[in-house]
């Protein structure tokens, strides 16, 4: 199969288009025929090796995490899928590869395919989406008429998270550039800031929740526009101890964590804000409620661009520039 290749962690690193094995399918797996994949800046960060202590990946590596195609082999085990089903995933950490012809995932992962997308606005769902859910359901217990500030509206996670905040009965703030008002009002953002000519911090107060996608500046000023007792949930970093736990990593790594975390967790703790860092993992379950919020009409993806497969490395340049509006998609077939 046409697969792209990570050969060298560099930030300047290309995928290499390669002829690869298609993957063995295991008596769990479903092996899917790729159709289209989602971009992220989560595989611009490994390309440069960004995550290489955390995910400690083998290279040659093919990268992609979002995948939309249909099934085409299952393994001897597998139960909520047959051949020919029309399916999205986002792939687990270890097992990732959907830039490629195809792939085999363990049917835990992986949802049916919501009927009123197409394969290109299913591959922009799972990552973002199953991150917005984790953080404002299962971490964040959002409750109707709190009021959250979700960073970075018309970003691939912000636009989700925003339609999923709106649904669940909160209040939303977001920054954008202006440019992005009209699409964020749509979503359903009731405050919108405009960060080229607004601070954030002298017009929000009080909130109950705050998802940081951010750099270092921008956390540490969402941590005073919380109220006490409020929660800071960070996708960006930095990591904390907590979750070298969960991910049971070695001993150096908890160390390592611990000593870039302290300084956010001690000005959180004196402000008494709750501070926690969130790395989203793959969920067929989760993705399945998240498919019946977009069956409804609840959740509506929003996708900036779709790519020919040819183009990928033109697609991830694109990625990294941070001009994307939604998300980046590429046409595998």
């Amino acid at each position: 199969m046409k697969a792209y290749v990570l050969n060298k962690y560099s930030k300047n690193a290309s995928l290499v288009l390669s002829n690869m094995p298609v993957p063995e399918v295991r008596e769990h797996d479903v092996l899917i025929e790729i159709h289209a994949a989602g971009l992220n800046l989560l595989d611009s960060k490994i390309m440069s090796g960004e995550f290489k202590l955390m995910l400690p990946y083998k290279l040659p590596l093919i990268l992609g995490h979002d995948v939309a195609g249909i099934v085409s082999k299952v393994g001897s085990k597998v139960s909520k899928f047959n051949v020919g089903d029309e399916v999205y995933s986002r792939a687990s950490d270890y097992r990732i590869g959907t830039f490629a012809e195809f792939i085999a995932i363990d049917e835990k992962d992986v949802a049916h395919k919501p009927e009123n997308l197409s394969m290109e606005e299913a591959a922009s769902i799972p990552l973002v989406a199953l991150t917005a859910w984790q953080t404002l359901v299962e971490e964040a217990n959002l409750q109707k008429g709190q009021q959250v500030f979700i960073q970075a509206g018309s970003g691939g996670v912000g636009t989700i998270a925003i339609q999923l905040a709106k649904h669940l009965g909160a209040k939303v703030a977001t920054t954008a550039s202006e440019k992005s008002f009209d699409l964020l009002r749509t979503l359903g953002a009731d405050i919108l800031v405009d960060y080229k000519k607004q601070d954030f911090e002298a017009v929000l107060k009080d909130y109950d929740l705050v998802l940081n996608s951010q750099d270092k500046k921008t956390l540490e000023k969402s941590l005073r526009v919380v109220k006490p007792n409020g929660k800071v949930i960070s996708i960006s970093g930095p990591p904390t101890p907590e979750f070298a736990i969960k991910m049971k990593t070695s001993w150096f790594l908890k160390f390592v964590l611990s000593l870039i975390s302290s300084g956010i967790r001690k000005a959180a703790k004196k402000l008494n804000v709750g501070y926690s860092f969130l790395f989203m993992r793959a969920d067929g379950k989760q993705l399945a409620e998240i498919t019946k919020l977009i069956e409804a009409g609840t959740i509506k993806p929003v996708v900036d661009k779709v790519y020919p497969f040819n183009q990928l490395n033109e697609a991830m340049s694109y990625i990294a520039s941070g001009r994307a509006k939604g998300k980046v998609v590429v046409k595998v077939k």
